[in-house]
């Protein structure tokens, strides 16, 4: 079969279906419900959905909840939202690992009856020692050889919740002289009395994930199990568990475990602990703070679907470990909203202007373009009259050479509207600028085909009178990029800059209507969202989503 420009995945799974080791493939993305997504599980999320629509498979969204201590019903509803969010859809096949502990507990039964798994009564840090290291081989518990009769009785005494947390374990009896740790006689089971979300007070033993995971792949019908680069090591346990417990003869049959390497951004934060420290401690608005590249925090800030997944692609999918620049994602999503998102004006540090010669209480309705790039986006009426707001920087008394904007005695073009000309400016007591004051040519109006003097400089506004009055907040990275994530003791270098929250700024009358996760762009400054938590009726707040221009180009062959 031909796989020419196929990733090393597609080219396993369309040789496993040419050589009828399945008939159909199914994928699966398999969370643990203790934390918020973020950005590199979208990766993963979107690699396998996007597998099993390929090739007319299935997808399932399973939970691994082997955990109940850091499990939460939060955390699987904030899931649930962001995959479905992401375009990934699961359909009716939505499991949790706990839906499998009656069979999980089986399949260690089998063990133990076929001489595969013992109970064993050292402690934590006993089985570390005995384990070895990767230049020593580990030694033999000495409860290695109990009789099968024995570890039956133990381990059904485990299950009745006779020991304490912590006294006995169940252990797969492999080889402690494998050179893979993993294999060392790992733990399966552990006693741990906890409640658990979905199954209660029913179990006081949980399986670990090693030996979890790969029952809940083949009881599901699982195929191609993905995961990432760490998981390596952990293959030929993967492969144990399968074979030893009947679920198929030999390493290359199905499900089979293949890894790929991990998506890491520059400059950002994803480990958990560290974001539940940030939220627990105010530095961030929880977990869908606009500063994070949690999956809902970006989803607050005002990315599409589509961004993440032209990202994803950028990316690409392979085998070596690599870092990506931020700023690929902010490339993503200027690329997806240059043509959608309509182009409005805002003024995010108001200067009053008054056109002196406009006569005192008229209005006009000016026809400006949704988006000068995509026409069919149309047009829109825009209020025009005496009093109008400006950005602060478009006015100077004194400019510096090759200031094109307002001054004394310059003229500059008021966007969609006409050419202005500044004549005189207010002051306050302290001598700040409080309004500029200009006059204005009727015969200069946009899109009346005059053709007359042209002019350097062009301003937006908004017409002051019917003004919306919002907040707007501006990021930069949340981590000091110059002194990189990480500190000497472990602690993150924050950027005391990464929010800057702007009062009253004024929009065009359009946007009051606005609603949360509508997006603009700012003409001039940046593109917008409005923020889904803080907004509300008529008062919208906005997150900048990503500034206009970046020095960022992508990578040539």
């Amino acid at each position: 079969m031909e796989n020419t420009g196929k990733n090393f995945i597609e080219q396993i799974i369309e040789a496993d279906l040419a050589e009828g080791k399945t008939q159909t493939i199914c994928t699966r993305f398999p969370p643990e419900p203790n934390g918020y997504l973020h950005i590199g599980h979208a990766k993963s999320i979107l690699l396998n959905y996007g597998l099993a629509k390929k090739y007319g498979g299935q997808f399932n969204l399973r939970f691994d909840d082997t955990n109940p201590t850091k499990e939460k019903t939060e955390f699987v509803e904030s899931i649930k939202e962001d995959i479905a969010w992401l375009g990934a859809d699961w359909g009716e096949h939505m499991y949790f690992a706990s839906d499998y502990f009656d069979k999980m507990y089986e399949c260690a039964v089998d063990l133990i009856r076929k001489g595969k798994a013992f109970v064993c009564d050292l402690t934590a840090d006993e089985i570390r020692e005995y384990r070895g290291t990767l230049t020593e081989p580990g030694r033999e518990s000495p409860y290695r050889n109990r009789s099968v009769e024995e570890n039956l009785r133990l381990f059904e005494e485990m299950k009745e919740g006779r020991y304490e947390d912590g006294t006995k374990v169940l252990r797969a009896k492999i080889d402690m002289a494998s050179p893979n740790i993993n294999m060392r006689d790992p733990v399966i089971y552990r006693v741990a009395r906890m409640t658990h979300h979905n199954t209660g007070d029913k179990w006081c033993i949980y399986p670990m994930y090693d030996f979890a995971h790969p029952i809940e792949d083949a009881v599901e019908g699982v195929t191609h199990s993905i995961c990432t680069l760490e998981f390596e090591d952990h293959r030929p346990l993967y492969d144990w568990v399968l074979i030893e417990c009947g679920f198929k003869e030999k390493p290359t049959d199905v499900p089979r475990q293949i890894e790929f390497a991990k998506l890491y951004l520059t400059n950002v934060v994803t480990g958990k602990r560290y974001i539940k420290r940030m939220v627990d401690n105010g530095i961030v608005d929880g977990w869908t703070d606009p500063r994070l590249v949690s999956i809902a925090a970006l989803r607050r800030r005002g990315f599409t679907p589509e961004s993440i997944q032209m990202f994803v692609d950028l990316v690409g999918v392979s085998k070596a470990n690599s870092s990506v620049d931020y700023r690929m994602l902010e490339y993503c999503i200027r690329e997806d909203l240059k043509l959608k998102a309509p182009r409005v004006m805002a003024v995010t540090d108001p200067l009053r202007l008054i056109i002196d010669n406009y006569p005192e209480g008229e209005k006009e309705l000016l026809d400006i373009e949704n988006n000068l790039e995509n026409p069919e986006m149309g047009t829109r009426k825009v209020p025009f009259g005496r009093e109008l707001f400006i950005n602060r920087d478009d006015f100077m008394v004194e400019p510096p050479k090759k200031y094109y904007r307002l001054f004394p005695g310059n003229e500059v073009r008021l966007m969609g509207a006409y050419f202005v000309k500044c004549v005189s400016y207010d002051t306050d007591e302290n001598g700040n600028v409080t309004a500029v004051h200009c006059t204005y040519d009727p015969e200069t109006k946009c899109g009346s085909g005059f053709a007359g003097r042209k002019v350097k400089g062009t301003i937006h506004w908004v017409y002051a009178p019917e003004a919306v009055r919002c907040q707007v907040r501006l990021f930069e990275n949340l981590i000091d990029e110059e002194k990189g994530v990480y500190n000497e003791d472990g602690s993150l270098n924050l950027n005391p800059n990464s929010l800057t929250v702007l009062e009253d700024c004024c929009l065009e009358p359009s946007l009051a209507q606005a609603k949360p996760y509508d997006r603009f762009q700012f003409v001039r400054t940046g593109f917008f969202c409005v923020d889904a938590k803080d907004s509300t009726e008529g008062a919208p707040v906005f997150n900048q989503i990503v500034s206009l221009k970046s020095s960022f180009r992508l990578p040539t062959a």
